[in-house]
């Protein structure tokens, strides 16, 4: 058990038989009452975020969490196969847990995957990552007062907004958190 003095940023509490991480935090001294602790927590596993306050010095229990690094080898049916990049041990994700991060995975790429107990709860990549474009429309130049844009459909499949002048075959860095286009990458 811990008290509310114990709280930052990354700490994983157990409320409710549910892990919840701690986005945010800010300890509140009103001038009447007494000290209170406001945060905004987000479910480990279902991503819901929620607001909660506690009184100051209320009794929290807190959860141990580890995030390794990891390698990602390749899918498996409904799953992902990942190598810890420290003993080579191969670790299997289920898509659930994977989510939205599979839309920006390359086999090879180094991700880092939180686990509770040996039971891996998220994967987390890098902020952005480098995709290529398979396919996209040509461009149409001059039929428009702003710049505009046009899909594309990036290695894995996922498919993005880019500027009119980018054509098959160019790499673009892409925000992995909203899946927006970034820039090219030479």
């Amino acid at each position: 058990m811990a008290s509310t003095a114990d709280i930052r940023n990354g700490v994983v509490l157990n409320m409710d038989g549910q892990l919840w991480a701690v986005t945010d935090f800010q300890h509140v001294k009103p001038g009447k009452g007494g000290a209170f602790v406001r945060t905004k927590l987000k479910n480990v596993v279902t991503g819901k975020t929620v607001d909660r306050t506690f009184n100051a010095g209320a009794k929290i229990e807190t959860e141990n969490v580890d995030r390794q690094d990891f390698q990602y080898l390749y899918a498996d049916g409904d799953s992902y196969v990942f190598m810890d990049v420290s003993d080579f041990d191969q670790l299997t994700v289920s898509s659930v847990v994977v989510g939205e991060a599979s839309n920006f995975l390359l086999e090879n790429q180094n991700v880092t995957i939180a686990l509770h107990n040996g039971n891996p709860l998220y994967v987390e990549l890098p902020a952005s990552v480098v995709l290529e474009i398979t396919y996209t429309e040509p461009g149409l130049q001059g039929d428009r007062s702003t710049g505009g844009t046009k899909p594309a459909t990036v290695e894995t499949g996922f498919q993005i907004q880019v500027p009119l002048f980018l054509e098959q075959g160019t790499k673009v860095k892409v925000d992995t958190r909203t899946g927006d286009y970034l820039g090219r990458v030479n």
